[in-house]
């Protein structure tokens, strides 16, 4: 199949011609049709697989072979839970409608909104947000959502595990009850399914893959070691190994930072990127390692949704994700493309039912072995460290706030935390 055999727009088809690309991928080939046809849409496929493009593209086609209502009006809502994606949405939309007459702009907080208020001012057809500063700059007055025709929702699964619930509801109160609804994500469970059916109408339900599948020409890897020897073998596993271009997962925005010191203290240039950084360190540290000036890039898995690195070679599991659906994205940041790439997870003890769920969830057991001067600590406890914790007792707790922003925690006193962190995260 070809992309002229979907029904898009010549100036479509030109833009997409420009990119280098001749063939829709399989979730494009399953999502472009009926949402041309104007249905809601819930859509599921791995990362790297053209899940932006799968809703861009039509989206762009509707938008400019139909009038709209209003003029200098919002047509198209797409909402994201980080900066990063954000950005990378709004470049493939830039391309994409290169040959169309339609304007696009992206607006997320921990930048001076003045820019993204003028642009708006200038109309805008096509706005990708992050929640906090959609409802931000709505409230102050400076966007409407009146006109709304086609609302999106990317990288669904995790909006929701942020606990952005409540703002999709708020932010869907501002837009038309008549409406196309379209939900995009890497993955989901069956409770996020729910909620979804519950914003979606009718929808229908495409998939590329397997729910839950890792890809398959991932090389995935275990290293059983003792949590204090985690630092070294990852040091030892980059020198020797010489890999240039290395994505790092830790849970805790913390355990990022002192990753990043030792590393750099071994000689290995490393940047952190999580929500505590500012925009414009975050945007120089990718820029950085997708130039080959940083070797390692640490990260938690708020802060790498979004990154589009291509040819990504290697990711390390640091720390295991206490999410099984988490470790599917992570490692889906490489074999992107087609492209080969392997996975590599640090496992401690107290992440051993972390790994048999990972097991469980993607149908396979991934091999395991030991380094000489790097094992396991025989006597150390299985127990699994709960969301929100780790071994250092209540300092961990309030270090563990990346857990607050994937859901962690309900007691009464942790809300205006969690917000406040969240918010820098938007």
């Amino acid at each position: 199949m070809s992309f002229q055999n979907l029904g898009l727009s010549a100036p479509i088809l030109k833009a997409i011609s420009k990119q280098g690309y001749t063939e829709p991928s399989p979730i494009q080939a399953k999502a472009i049709p009926p949402i041309l046809d104007g249905n809601d849409v819930l859509a599921s496929a791995q990362t790297g697989t053209g899940k932006t493009a799968g809703f861009t593209l039509p989206l762009l086609h509707h938008l400019s072979t139909t009038q709209g209502q209003g003029y200098k009006a919002v047509r198209a809502l797409i909402l994201t839970p980080t900066r990063e994606l954000a950005a990378q949405v709004h470049a493939n939309v830039k391309a994409y409608s290169e040959f169309l007459d339609v304007t696009s702009a992206v607006i997320f907080g921990g930048v001076n909104q003045n820019p993204q208020v003028k642009k708006l001012k200038a109309g805008v057809d096509v706005l990708i947000a992050t929640p906090g500063r959609l409802i931000d700059l709505e409230n102050q007055g400076l966007l409407s959502l009146r006109h709304v025709e086609i609302f999106v929702l990317d990288e669904a699964d995790r909006m929701l595990d942020m606990g952005f619930l409540r703002d999709i509801e708020r932010i869907m109160n501002l837009i038309p009850a008549k409406r196309q609804n379209l939900m995009f994500s890497a993955t989901f469970s069956k409770d996020i399914k729910k909620l979804a059916f519950k914003i979606l109408n009718d929808p229908i339900q495409v998939e590329a893959t397997p729910e839950n599948t890792a890809v398959e020409i991932i090389d995935q890897q275990v290293y059983r070691v003792a949590k204090t020897k985690k630092t070294g073998l990852i040091i030892k596993l980059i020198s020797e190994g010489n890999w240039q271009q290395v994505l790092v997962f830790t849970r805790t925005k913390h355990g990022a930072n002192r990753l990043t010191k030792k590393m750099v203290s071994a000689g290995i240039t490393a940047a952190a990127i999580h929500g505590n950084k500012s925009q414009g360190a975050r945007t120089k540290a990718l820029d950085g390692f997708k130039k080959g000036r940083i070797r390692v890039l640490v990260a938690t898995d708020i802060a790498a949704r979004g990154l589009d690195i291509p040819l990504l070679p290697h990711v390390i599991n640091f720390e295991l994700p206490n999410i099984s659906e988490d470790y599917v994205h992570r490692i889906g940041r490489t074999g992107r493309a087609g492209a080969s790439g392997k996975a590599i997870s640090l496992v401690s003890a107290d992440e051993t039912s972390f790994l048999r769920g990972i097991e469980k969830l993607i149908d396979q057991r991934i091999p395991v072995e030991i380094i000489e001067g790097f094992e396991p600590d025989p006597d150390a406890s299985t127990e699994p460290i709960k969301p929100g914790q780790n071994r250092q007792g209540n300092q961990g707790r309030r270090k563990n706030s990346d857990s607050r922003n994937s859901g962690g925690g309900n007691s009464q006193k942790s809300k205006p935390r969690r917000n406040r962190n969240r918010n820098r995260n938007r």
